[in-house]
């Protein structure tokens, strides 16, 4: 199992030692890092930031929203990335939910798997520049009709690396998964559990056995964001992961529509997560995080000693997952790849 370094999305400014952190990654063998966006920074420039002073560690994006920008502008950038990292980039996309995608970008929500489709097929159509760039599909045409009628198809000026860049997807419900599956090179799973591991493989398989599927599980990477924090005491360690818990359960989303809500669920905590949901939408946000048990953290974590989380990770090596996405400054990278050795 490979291991890669997530360095997320910012708070009110930069992560401090951040850049340390990254050429800590790529010193220590990861082999991935990546970033992501809210509705805040954005993925793209603190990974051509700090990802200029590496060499061989990929490069991803967990994720970019697709609604931010158009599928042709995404393109663009992904181009632009492969050709300043010498071929490391990797695109992580996802669709965000109705609350960011509709409030922040204003952009319609609904249908958001059909959406992905389209709108991958033509980010993949500008990477592969081999002939000019049409598209006439539900949610996206190009050139657009109507207008000045002065639009016209256009091909990249710029030659790519690669003419295949890596996509992964994100996902959390099945059908999202299977999608990923099937036109993905890779998914991006959040609040992943070994537990779970029956139910994401057939999901995923459901994908790979629709026809013109581009992987099979064999070269399929599914890399999985994993809070694992070292401690003897594993209450204070969960305690650590709980207020963070608590605001996807409860606040990353409309109480009728949160994904991760449904995670939980699905996982066998289902009054667990509409407690947290309630206490937390009623503005109760500690409350919210002491509802949530330790054992709902160690499901979906690698919390403890050394010996219990060496002894807990085979069973994530059991799963779907390839890679483990750590967080943390340079000094708890180094460690964590000492215990997970």
């Amino acid at each position: 199992m490979k291991l890669g370094y997530h360095l997320g999305y910012w708070s009110s400014g930069p992560p401090a030692g951040a850049g340390e952190a990254v050429l800590a990654a790529e010193e220590l063998g990861f082999d991935s890092v990546w970033t992501a966006e809210g509705y805040g920074s954005d993925a793209f420039t603190p990974l051509a930031w700090w990802g200029a002073a590496t060499n061989r560690i990929k490069l991803g994006t967990n994720i970019v929203q697709m609604a931010a920008r158009t599928p042709t502008a995404v393109g663009m950038t992904a181009q632009t990335l492969d050709h300043l990292s010498g071929g490391r980039f990797v695109l992580g996309l996802g669709v965000s939910g109705p609350q960011v995608v509709e409030g922040w970008y204003g952009q319609p929500y609904p249908r958001p798997l059909a959406r992905t489709r389209e709108y991958v097929e033509i980010v993949r159509r500008v990477v592969a520049r081999e002939e000019p760039v049409t598209f006439d599909g539900e949610f996206f045409r190009l050139p657009l009709p109507g207008g000045t009628g002065l639009g016209k198809p256009l091909k990249s000026t710029l030659h790519p690396v690669r003419r295949e860049i890596p996509i992964y997807l994100a996902a959390e419900g099945p059908k999202n998964v299977a999608l990923s599956a099937e036109i993905g090179d890779g998914w991006l799973p959040l609040f992943f559990s070994p537990k779970a591991d029956e139910f994401y493989r057939a999901a995923l398989d459901e994908g790979f056995a629709r026809p013109g599927a581009r992987r099979k599980p064999a070269d399929f990477e599914v890399a999985a964001s994993v809070p694992v924090i070292v401690h003897d005491d594993v209450e204070a360690a969960a305690n650590l992961i709980k207020p963070s818990l608590a605001l996807y359960i409860g606040g990353m989303g409309a109480k009728q529509v949160n994904f991760h809500h449904d995670v939980f669920a699905r996982l066998g905590y289902a009054e667990v997560a509409d407690r947290v949901q309630d206490l937390y939408l009623a503005g109760r946000k500690a409350e919210a995080a002491a509802a949530i048990p330790t054992g709902l953290v160690e499901d979906t974590s690698l919390i403890g000693p050394p010996a219990k989380i060496r002894a807990e990770l085979s069973r994530w090596e059991e799963t779907v997952v390839t890679t483990l996405l750590l967080r943390g400054d340079a000094p708890t990278l180094r460690r964590l790849a000492e215990v997970l050795a």
